[in-house]
């Protein structure tokens, strides 16, 4: 099986590589705001020739916004913007412009209504200060040494890693990997190289093939499987919110920059900022770290995994729960157990965002009409069952697996639910590798595509 995949590295760059490396980001940032002020100045001179009533055939002739077109621009034009283009390599300017395009793109897909999604905004000129230093490169010398503790890339030459790659490089020499691009990118006060590698994977199988595990997550524990494991919420933001306000505070302290008066930031508001940047990068890398070991673990051991369909932007909305939703990641996890269940061999199911899981009662099937969210103990009043209200949603969503397999690809009748959670007749409405949305007989919208109005009833 071939697949896409990334390996990403930390770099020990000295001062000289450093500054060879900004740039490079700097020119793709050049290049990037040229062609934006090129693309805006035909789009508004188009648009006063046609308030003047010149017919189209003679309005100025439009820039195109492929890549292919960007680039045909800029080679014209890049000997009086940037004299010094020599000095890097060609791939930086292709970085700005490739990132302009698919801006571009991105914007004109959603006007027409062909992209799903949240709001896609015009592209935006990047700030020297606010962005993000990053260039890709795509062709020339891209290896990793034979000592793998450091990577070639083109203009930069030899860079030293922070770490070893040789998960990388072992795979480069079996002849089981082939690097695409690299991507050097500095990451909360660190410099991270990026290499996109189409790897050829071997078949798995998961240790329990023939097991299904329904996952409920949530706040109190960052999971509920529905084996009767309990996975703990680190909580990883709120363990560092002291320090976090503390550092907050010694930087609002410091002279910072002002765009109104030109002032720029001091050097002690700079390193107050990295500071503070290194602690939110920490806090960053530890969810990372849990939800990787969590997910992995899971998608090797089961051969089903079932999770629900969450309106994560919509939970969000709550003041009161936003930051340790933020802080768990919901939709993190799904999108990780996406992929690796895939890789492993096993499937993922989806059940549908309105499927009663919390609701449901796991022994009867009764279906209660309100649950607030204040009621942790799930308390059947058909049965008796007296259940934590976690355990019951995890069971539940276990529940669909074996009713998909028993129905196969037609509907069956569902349990239930009231006027805000229609009836989950169930159907495989949607196929992607590994992933499977059941639970909901109409129309599936778009993953990403939140409604106005948020359920409270429908955990």
């Amino acid at each position: 099986m071939r697949t896409i995949q990334a390996y990403r590295f930390a770099l020990d760059l000295n001062r000289g590589q450093e500054r060879v490396v900004l740039a490079h980001a700097g020119a793709a940032r050049v290049a990037h705001n040229w062609a934006l002020a090129k693309v805006k100045a035909v789009m508004d001179q188009r648009s006063a020739e046609r308030s003047y009533g010149v017919p189209e055939e003679l309005l100025t002739p439009s820039l195109s916004w492929s890549l292919a077109g960007l680039l045909k621009a800029w080679n014209q034009a890049k000997g009086e913007v940037a004299p010094w283009w020599t000095e890097v390599s060609k791939e930086a300017f292709n970085t700005g412009l490739d990132a302009l395009a698919r801006g571009l793109k991105n914007w004109a897909d959603f006007r027409k209504g062909t992209r799903a999604g949240r709001p896609v905004g015009f592209p935006r000129f990047k700030s020297r200060r606010r962005s993000t230093p990053s260039v890709r490169f795509t062709t020339g010398a891209i290896r990793v040494e034979p000592d793998r503790k450091h990577v070639v890339l083109p203009r930069l030459g030899r860079l030293k890693l922070h770490e070893s790659a040789r998960k990388l490089a072992r795979r480069v020499d079996n002849g089981t990997a082939r690097i695409m691009s690299a991507t050097v990118r500095r990451d909360g006060g660190r410099w991270h190289v990026s290499f996109t590698v189409e790897v050829q994977r071997a078949e798995r199988t998961p240790a329990r093939p023939q097991v299904t595990v329904g996952v409920d997550v949530g706040i109190t524990y960052l999971a509920v499987l529905s084996t009767g494991e309990t996975v703990d919420n680190p909580r990883h933001l709120v363990a560092a919110q002291q320090r976090m306000r503390s550092l907050g505070r010694a930087l609002s302290r410091k002279t910072g920059p002002d765009r109104r008066t030109g002032r720029r930031a001091s050097k002690r508001w700079e390193r107050a900022a990295a500071r503070l940047g290194r602690a939110h990068a920490r806090v960053a890398n530890l969810r990372r770290d849990g939800l990787h070991k969590l997910t992995s673990r899971l998608a090797t051991e089961y051969g089903s995994v079932v999770v629900e369909h969450l309106n994560v932007a919509g939970m969000v909305a709550n003041r009161r729960l936003a930051r340790h939703i933020a802080d768990a990641g919901f939709a993190e996890i799904r999108r990780q157990l996406a992929y690796k269940t895939n890789w492993n061999g096993g499937r993922l199911l989806v059940a549908d965002r309105w499927y009663p899981s919390s609701k449901t009662c796991s022994g009867c099937g009764a279906v209660r009409t309100k649950l607030p969210l204040s009621e942790r103990t799930y308390h059947c009043q058909t049965c008796g069952l007296i259940l934590d209200r976690d355990l019951n949603a995890a069971r539940n969503l276990a529940a669909l697996a074996a009713e998909l397999d028993t129905a196969g690809s037609g509907p069956v009748a569902g349990r239930g639910a009231d006027r805000k959670t229609p009836p989950a007749g169930l159907a495989a409405v949607k196929r992607q590798p590994g992933t499977t949305l059941v639970g909901q007989t109409g129309t599936v919208p778009p993953q990403g595509r939140t409604t106005k109005r948020v359920p409270t009833q429908a955990r």
